[in-house]
């Protein structure tokens, strides 16, 4: 029997440690210890591919909330992810073009945003504060932004997470969606340390104006003129975070020490990705926007968002949108939109005036090719994810298309993505043009070959007209 001598050391001993642990809790940060929201335990939870989840969504008036779409107002619902319940999440839907056509066409197929820590302080998903259900629209694959955010993670391009879920509103079935991680807090922390740096998603307040600031172009030395990117900022930001960022385009437009303002290499390998991907909806096309700026340092990185209208299949707004395949298949790596976007693009056109980086980017065009493409890969992955895929598409109540239009629309896919993949190869070989210029000299000259596209049609992707007939 212990003594009450020793009862009392062990009491106090228990007390000291009891104090300790509370110490470490408060302040473990500083210890280097991570707050639960922290950890990433979501990534090989809801963000393991290899299997399709389950998400359940109990609102109190769904009809409401979807008649309500285009104002994307968060409401207050319950989530249950793989059978684990989460209580007092905000749900609301999202897009551009997605949502507003979404609505015209008389449909309810909305892609849509959960944020965990919109109505309670702290909320999160197993460090999760934020992620998207994509609804695939104009995509009949149900693949193109899953393999594209794949591609950019195989050349490691800091992408979001992203996994295929089953969708039940109320008790009832909604569809197959594409959950994906929204870069904010949890997405920097995974990808750029506790000490990470700040994010932007830059934006046009309208495609009449010049935008000059999310073409990330040199305007002067005023935050003000930039409110496409600090009115979009992810996380708070101060007069020192704007001035080391317009200091980057300053350094930027001067074409000179350009290491000093952006993150090069990870530039160079998104630019690779980028281009072979024919996405029009992005930096490099008309709208401009579709991406996030990452800032760390003074050095400036791009991270890839947004790929539904990927593949050639992007036509809004576009004055003389392209339809070709066999123009956009063989779209030149080296001109990747035409001459106008090309001068107000800095972030591409300026590096590509150095020899050195137009070499290094050449070579990560070469290596992504070649391992992604003709090594197997790609064949291997989309024929695994279409196989995980293709029973939920089957049964998808809520599908922009049916279920043999979306197994044309895999096949096409993957025929489009091998063709794309020989021209770049044929490119870089110089066997084929890989300026604009260049093609059009060669045809004018009727030398110009480029790869052949007989049977490719890129309707079969996702087209208004799937909208119409899902809306009948």
């Amino acid at each position: 029997m212990l003594s009450s001598r020793h009862i009392d050391k062990i009491c106090i001993g228990a007390a000291l440690l009891a104090v300790i642990i509370m110490l470490i809790l408060a302040g473990g940060e500083n210890l280097g210890i991570l707050k639960a929201s922290a950890n990433a335990g979501y990534t090989y939870r809801l963000f393991d591919d290899s299997c399709v989840h389950t998400i359940e969504l109990e609102l109190d008036d769904w009809e409401g909330f979807l008649r309500n779409a285009a104002a994307e107002e968060y409401v207050l619902c319950d989530v249950t992810i793989d059978g684990e319940e989460f209580r007092q999440v905000g749900v609301r839907t999202k897009g551009n073009n997605s949502l507003q056509l979404t609505e015209e066409y008389g449909l309810s197929r909305y892609s849509l945003k959960l944020e965990f820590d919109h109505f309670t302080d702290g909320g999160n998903y197993y460090g999760l504060d934020k992620f998207s259900l994509d609804a695939s629209f104009q995509d009949n694959s149900y693949l193109k932004t899953y393999m594209a955010y794949d591609m950019m993670s195989y050349m490691d391009v800091p992408a979001p997470l992203c996994s295929y879920v089953w969708l039940q509103v109320n008790g009832q079935d909604w569809g197959l969606f594409l959950a994906v991680e929204e870069p904010e807090e949890a997405f920097a922390v995974r990808n750029f340390g506790r000490d990470h740096g700040k994010l932007y998603k830059p934006d046009y307040r309208s495609l009449d104006d010049a935008n000059d600031d999310i073409a990330l172009k040199y305007i002067d030395d005023d935050p003000g003129s930039y409110p496409g990117i600090f009115e979009n900022a992810k996380f708070k930001t101060s007069a020192a975070d704007e001035q080391r960022l317009i200091e980057a385009l300053r350094i930027l437009a001067s074409g000179e020490n350009l290491e000093q303002a952006v993150n090069l290499d990870e530039v160079l390998r998104y630019f690779a990705v980028q281009v072979f991907v024919m996405n029009w909806d992005s930096y490099l096309g008309y709208t401009g926007h579709n991406y996030f700026l990452y800032e760390e340092n003074g050095r400036l990185s791009m991270l890839p968002w947004d790929y539904n209208l990927a593949f050639g299949t992007y036509a809004l707004g576009m004055p003389e949108p392209i339809k070709d395949p066999g123009i956009i298949i063989n779209y030149p790596i080296d001109t990747p939109a035409e001459g106008w976007a090309m001068l107000n693009r800095p972030l591409y056109h300026v590096l590509m005036q150095d020899d050195r980086h137009f070499t290094r980017y050449h070579e990560y065009f070469d290596e992504f090719v070649g391992g992604y493409f003709e090594e197997g890969y790609f064949a291997e992955k989309l024929q695994k994810t279409a196989a995980l895929i293709a029973p939920y598409v089957e049964k998808d109540p809520t599908a922009f298309c049916s279920y043999q239009d979306h197994k044309a629309a895999v096949e096409m896919f993957a025929k489009i993505c091998l063709l794309r993949a020989q021209s770049v190869r044929a490119q870089l070989e110089g066997k084929q043009p890989a300026t604009l210029s260049e093609q059009a000299a060669a045809i004018e000259a009727g030398t110009y070959k480029g790869v052949d596209v007989s049977g490719v049609d890129l309707a079969v992707l996702g087209d208004f007209d799937d909208l119409e007939s899902a809306a009948r």
